[in-house]
């Protein structure tokens, strides 16, 4: 038969109910309305938890502080509970007078101190001593907090927070739980601290107000230089306090041979005062079992028996015993204390409470055992609850205690399971029980583990004890996952979104919603999927909330906004105040094209534009319009100002292939439509000049020869270059006498195809060789003149070169289409 099973009606539970009032029946399902931050938090054990935002009107009040004796009845509810059996003695301060003296004195400055030492050095029993002594130095008084177990300072906030403030079933967000802490002023006794560094900083940081005491060991990380915390060293006993010590613990005074081992001892051990309470229970055996002998032999014998003659005496231990002496005192226990020693060292060192053991070890009076071991000094007080000693787990492992672990595992998780599941159990108790539980939880198989998790994690939201919340959790949903139980999988990820959820992780929460959901509507779960759907929906909200209150630090430019990078250049002939800088949208530099800036005319005037850094958050300026003329132009002369600058600069000779231009914006469509009625029109006029002249010239007597034309200017050079770009629209037919010219880039002399005549160019500015005057012939437009220039070109002979002068509107140069 299962020992969980055995005489289970016959003892008293720890909650005060008995086990046989409801065997096998949990009762209703616990459910619990709790205000965790700015949510309301129902805590549902059926289908998982529901969370939705405080409704208007329904904030809790501020909390007020505890009173002195509120504080004093829960700080003896922090306490290790009082064992059944005959009041253990306390134990003797040893000798730690001036250490105690100079703590209370650093304390009462407000000054935080580290007390250092090995374990067994006796730090918990030093600071129950401070702690008398330091009741009246701070207005909410001293507050008993174990660190054991919290890497991290979260936990031991809200610890503290609900230790000070009357705040049942409330868990308030980050901002509320740093403004109220700010507040404490209390002397803060943290035992078995496991933190320090950054950690330990964001502790101290959150509570200026408070003075600190932490108990660690030497291995524990220590705490960064600028946190001036003071440093106290606890080393080991003298001789004299050694011996005052182990004859406080035997009752009696020490014999010579007594004392000498003593003495040894102290060099093995460096003077730990642990050893010592071990070596007076060692002493105190001995001198058990040396009384029952002296007792048998005092009784008279009968007729027939003879008086023994050999009296058995136990010997002093050795001195390896005494230095181990975990194995040579649970071999004198009684059998109960060495079952709840196998129970310990299964639950990797944790010991249940002592109502669980007469369930677990399969004997009515297995509860006495924790006193016994207690005693032996095989138990230490760690916060509510007792654990194994430094170094008895090992020393007890070494011989065989730890063999029946994985049974120990199994038998400690469905106990718990069916515990923590019960209805009269109330959700402190569980929490009080956490540390045992979760250890049971990591040595059970998957089955016994799953419904440990699932009955255990309703209890641990409900006492507010999130920690253990989220790892039983976890440790839940993966053994739901080994035992292919997809439901229990599905539960424990809602758990762990809402708990995310409220804790503001919010990309957590996501993941771990979307993954119940998926796996709920695979079950075709609907309560469960609109449960965590409400939940999902609550997670977009905050999403979207904290970003309108917080907007990116990079605001891209939009699409329409990315244009080409613009010069506005204003001719001399209408001066006007220098324009604004055009807003432009910063590309990023490793990918930013090269832009080719127009070609400024001497003397013009170029508005600033000023670099943006592609780190740079992007500021989109309106464009100002240059003063001096009107917003549209009104006669074809100012639209031929717009689409071709007057005088171009000469560009300068390119060392290799120009990099390929951006393209430029599309104009507007009502300028549009000017500027490619404007080009027709000077296309037109351009072709007429250009057969006049050919006209005129076919007199000469050698015609011109076949090559690119260059001009006898570099002006000229440059705008001959230039395209009449018309958008979408479609360009207009040229007519059939002038010969299609051949496409050029921006930039760039246009090569005219071999076995036509090459195009002439009109220049704005005359030839510096005087032209000879032609055969006038009345046509329209104003006569042209054509003669070879006698500038040389780059090969060394003559080319011909176009000089066009005319009179009226300025046509920039345009290629022939």
């Amino acid at each position: 038969m299962d020992r969980t099973q055995g005489q289970s009606g016959q003892h008293e539970q720890p909650d005060g109910g008995s086990a046989a009032a409801a065997p096998g029946a949990a009762g209703p399902a616990r459910v619990v309305s709790l205000t965790a931050g700015g949510f309301a938090l129902t805590v549902n054990p059926v289908d998982g938890s529901e969370i939705e935002p405080l409704r208007p009107g329904t904030e809790p009040a501020r909390p007020a502080k505890r009173a002195a004796a509120a504080r004093a009845a829960r700080a003896a509810a922090a306490r290790p509970p009082v064992l059944p059996g005959p009041a253990a003695p306390a134990r003797p301060l040893p000798a730690r007078e001036e250490e105690r003296e100079r703590l209370v004195r650093l304390l009462g400055r407000g000054r935080s101190v580290r007390l250092t030492g090995p374990s067994g050095s006796g730090r918990t029993v030093l600071l129950d001593a401070v702690a008398d002594r330091c009741a009246g130095l701070a207005p909410d008084g001293v507050v008993r907090l174990s660190g054991y177990g919290h890497q991290q300072p979260g936990e031991l906030l809200h610890a503290l927070y609900a230790t000070v403030y009357e705040a049942e079933q409330q868990r308030p967000g980050r901002a509320e739980l740093l403004a109220r802490v700010r507040e404490i002023g209390a002397v803060v006794l943290l035992d078995d601290l496991e933190m320090g560094g950054t950690a330990l900083d964001e502790l101290m940081r959150a509570t200026p107000e408070c003075a600190y005491l932490l108990a660690a060991t030497p291995d524990t990380r220590a705490p960064s230089d600028d946190s001036h915390i003071e440093e106290v060293f606890l080393g080991g006993l003298g001789k004299a306090d050694c011996l005052e010590l182990l004859e406080a613990g035997v009752g009696r005074p020490l014999t010579d041979e007594e004392t000498a081992w003593a003495g040894d001892l102290r060099f093995a051990s460096e003077g730990l005062p642990l050893r010592f309470v071990q070596a007076a229970a060692l002493l105190r055996q001995r001198d058990e079992l040396n009384h029952s002998d002296e007792d048998d032999e005092e009784e008279e014998p009968g007729v027939f028996e003879e008086r023994p003659r050999d009296a058995v005496h136990v010997p002093l231990p050795t001195l390896a015993e005494g230095a181990a002496p975990a194995e040579l005192l649970a071999s004198r226990v009684s059998e109960s204390a060495r079952a709840a020693l196998r129970i310990a060292c299964a639950l990797g060192g944790e010991l249940p409470h002592h109502a669980h053991l007469p369930a677990l070890v399969g004997d009515t009076h297995a509860d006495t055992a924790v006193a016994e071991l207690l005693a032996c000094g095989l138990l230490t007080p760690v916060g509510t609850r007792y654990r194994l000693a430094s170094g008895v787990a090992r020393q007890l492992e070494e011989v065989g205690y730890g063999d029946t672990a994985p049974e120990e595992a199994r038998t400690a998780a469905r106990h718990y399971a069916w515990w923590t599941g019960h209805a009269s159990v109330v959700p402190e108790r569980v929490a009080a029980e956490a540390d045992a539980v979760l250890a049971a939880l990591a040595g059970a198989d998957v089955v016994a583990a799953v419904l440990l998790a699932r009955t255990a994690a309703p209890a641990f939201a409900a006492s507010l004890h999130w920690e253990a919340w989220e790892r039983v959790l976890r440790s839940g949903a993966e053994a739901a996952r080994k035992a292919g139980e997809v439901a229990e999988q599905a539960y424990f990820h809602h758990e762990l979104g809402v708990l995310a959820l409220c804790e503001e992780r919010l990309d957590r929460a996501r993941a771990e919603l979307e993954t119940s959901i998926g796996l709920r509507g695979a079950l075709a779960d609907k309560r469960g999927t609109v449960a965590g759907r409400r939940a999902l929906a609550l997670v977009v909200d905050r999403e979207t909330a904290g970003a309108a209150a917080s907007p990116p630090l990079r605001l891209e430019a939009p699409a329409a906004a990315a244009a080409p990078e613009a010069v506005t250049v204003a001719t001399p002939a209408a001066p006007a105040p220098q324009a604004a800088p055009v807003a432009k949208a910063a590309p990023v530099a490793s990918e930013a094209p090269t832009t080719r800036v127009p070609p400024v005319a001497p003397g013009a005037r170029v508005a600033p534009v000023v670099p943006v850094s592609a780190e740079a958050v992007t500021r989109m300026t309106p464009v100002v319009p240059v003063t001096g003329r009107s917003a549209a132009p009104s006669t074809l002369s100012e639209v031929f100002e717009d689409a071709f600058p007057l005088n171009p600069k000469p560009a300068p000779p390119a060392a290799s292939p120009p990099a390929a231009p951006r393209p430029a914006p599309a104009p507007a469509p009502g300028r549009r439509r000017l500027v490619l009625l404007a080009g027709a029109g000077a296309l037109a006029v351009v072709t007429l000049g250009t057969v006049v002249s050919l006209a005129l010239s076919s007199s000469d007597t050698a015609p011109p020869e076949q090559g690119p034309a260059v001009s006898a200017t570099p002006a000229a050079t440059e705008s001959a270059t230039t395209a009449v770009t018309s958008g979408n629209d479609p360009a207009p037919e040229p007519p059939v006498s002038a010969p299609p010219a051949e496409t050029s880039e921006p930039g760039q002399s246009a090569a005219p195809t071999p076995g036509r005549s090459p195009v002439r160019t009109p220049s704005r500015r005359p030839s510096p060789t005087p032209p000879k005057s032609p055969p006038t012939t009345p046509v329209s437009p104003p006569p042209t003149s054509v003669e070879p220039s006698p500038t040389p070109t780059g090969t060394g002979e003559p080319s011909p070169t176009a000089t066009t002068t005319q009179t009226g509107t300025a046509v920039s140069p345009v290629t022939d289409r």
